[in-house]
């Protein structure tokens, strides 16, 4: 009973003993398919100049590429001819195309992504106005963490298509940027040298960045500086730029500088005879 064809494959006979060798041969495939991205994944890794990000894309793809080849081998050891497959199935195939157009286009954004490895886990990304740690890089879609502890699903065909900011392509320093305004009674080289002085104590700042003052623009009612400072980790860019506008404004008070605010002065004529 158990070598008796229940029903023919292209004009192969199938019976309950090759399904079973042929579902005993995908879970293998499976099997090691896991075990190849683990070890490829372990190899990589040790790799000093291998970052954990390339490494995890990597063994992605060797993943899926063993289990492809393990699925081809396990339905040819069953006895199926694949190109007449195929070709049998060349109008459903197109059907389902059509019906699953976008899951395609996430799927080749997806392996374009691991191979280019422009984007990587633990990526830090502008996407749509959103600062996002990628946490994991799938071939549908991207897993990505926000500043506001909430998880994200992006498509991959946005991260393919679209204009990304990558704040870690290639490394994390980030611009910090800030502005204020100063009273035209200030003496223009002592804010100069308060604000670099200030730059130069920024928690995260990398040492191998000088901070830089710029004087702006002349305001209506203010001379504006513009202060950067390099850090080394984008993520905490608010909570330094706040610390960094904190301590500012305390500089000021201490230096007795006026930081200038709009100011209205409204003249009342006499009335006309």
């Amino acid at each position: 009973m158990l070598n008796r064809p229940h029903f023919t494959l292209r004009g192969t006979p199938v019976s309950l003993t090759s399904l079973f060798v042929l579902i005993v041969m995908f879970a293998a495939a499976a099997l090691f398919a896991r075990l190849a991205r683990a070890a490829t994944q372990r190899a990589l890794s040790r790799r000093p100049n291998i970052s954990a990000g390339s490494a995890h894309a990597v063994a992605r793809l060797v993943h899926y590429l063993v289990l492809t080849v393990g699925i081809v081998v396990a339905i040819e050891t069953l006895g199926v001819d694949l190109a007449g497959l195929f070709a049998a199935g060349a109008f459903l195939a197109v059907g389902i195309g059509i019906a699953m157009q976008g899951v395609a286009q996430n799927f080749v954004a997806g392996v374009s992504l691991l191979i280019e490895r422009t984007i990587k886990p633990e990526d830090i990304l502008m996407v749509d106005g959103r600062v996002v740690r990628v946490t994991q890089l799938g071939f549908r879609a991207a897993v990505a963490h926000t500043r506001d502890e909430e998880d994200l699903i992006i498509p991959n065909f946005l991260l393919a298509q679209e204009i990304v900011t990558n704040y870690t392509l290639n490394d994390p320093v980030f611009r910090l940027r800030t502005s204020v305004g100063v009273a035209y009674e200030s003496d223009i080289d002592r804010v100069f040298t308060i604000l670099h002085d200030v730059g130069m104590k920024v928690e995260h700042r990398d040492p191998r960045y000088e901070p830089r003052v710029l004087l702006a623009e002349f305001g209506a009612s203010s001379i504006v500086f513009d202060v950067s400072v390099w850090i080394s980790d984008p993520w905490v860019a608010p909570v330094a730029k706040s610390r960094l506008n904190h301590a500012i404004w305390r500089a000021f008070k201490d230096e007795g500088v006026v930081i200038a605010f709009p100011q209205l002065d409204v003249h009342l004529d006499a009335p006309l005879p």
